[in-house]
């Protein structure tokens, strides 16, 4: 055997032993209880970035209620305000919403102290959702090849950007027009509403929250074609029935006029052709890599 031949099998033979060392330093020799140690401790401290942030929110109580919360039934608030000018452009009071501050009320003792934990904890849980998928992507770093974990770590970034966007989204646009329409709406003049506080701020978290998950849908989108799941074909054969279920869902979170109706179905249209091109995108790299095999 010559001298580079040797070199060479020496070198292999360290690559083997490195390549061995940090399979041993992963998830690929860990057994089961000890994968669920290190979830554990991710979730430790996911959990104790939410209680930080919920304790921070439960102390700032007049800013999280008054201003954000509580907000959006009023004239004042700033998509209510945009409504009304927009309404005068167009010379019509049907886009006008929330004129009136819906009226809350309290029907349990210990109902508004045990709604401010509640909504500490749903803030706090907002706040830190970047933590929480940094803990994830973490959790599952050391099963990803070197070249997805340089992509990971850009979703990371994404997913927080597009989860909060969301969030802003319901919020600010669908939340409003939610509370405007399910507030005046009545079966008959004889029935007078009184909304619950914690029925509002359940719609209010509900819809901001979901909207942040609506939001995901390139980030689901991206994870589910890595794996073989879905396909952009998937995707283009079944858009009409995609477009059909958010036409119906813009129809029921908003009043009955079709302009707030477009406002809200736009992103989502946008959200769904996106995720079929990253859906091609990721299909596309797949193939290209079994061809080069």
């Amino acid at each position: 055997m010559s001298a580079e031949t040797k070199k060479e099998s020496k070198k292999g033979k360290m690559g083997w032993k490195k390549m061995k060392k940090r399979e041993d330093a992963t998830y690929t020799e860990m057994s089961f209880l000890e994968h669920l140690e290190e979830l554990r401790w991710h979730i430790i401290r996911s959990a104790l970035a939410i209680m930080l942030f919920a304790i921070v929110a439960f102390i700032m109580k007049d800013f999280i209620f008054n201003t954000v919360i509580l907000n959006p039934r009023t004239p004042e608030f700033w998509t209510n305000r945009m409504f009304a000018r927009l309404a005068d452009l167009v010379g019509t009071d049907a886009l006008r919403i929330n004129d009136t501050p819906l009226e809350l009320i309290s029907i349990q003792i210990a109902g508004q102290f045990l709604t401010h934990i509640w909504v500490s904890i749903i803030a706090g849980f907002v706040v830190a959702a970047p933590v929480v998928f940094y803990e994830f992507w973490r959790f599952i770093k050391p099963a990803l090849y070197d070249t997805e974990k340089k992509y990971a770590g850009g979703a990371v970034f994404f997913t927080s950007v597009l989860f909060i966007l969301g969030i802003l989204f319901g919020y600010f646009l669908i939340v409003p027009l939610s509370v405007h329409f399910l507030g005046s709406y009545n079966v008959s003049g004889e029935v007078t509403n009184q909304i619950n506080l914690r029925s509002y701020i359940g719609s209010v978290t509900s819809i901001s929250l979901a909207a942040g998950v609506v939001f995901l849908l390139p980030i689901f989108s991206y994870f589910l074609s890595k794996v073989g799941i879905l396909t952009p074909q998937f995707m283009k054969t079944y858009r009409k029935h995609a477009y059909v279920v958010m036409l119906l869902l813009s129809a029921i979170i908003t009043p009955p006029d079709v302009f707030s109706q477009i406002m809200v179905f736009v992103p989502l249209f946008f959200l769904y052709e996106v995720s079929i091109l990253i859906s091609r995108s990721v299909v596309k790299k797949r193939e290209k890599e079994l061809d080069e095999l």
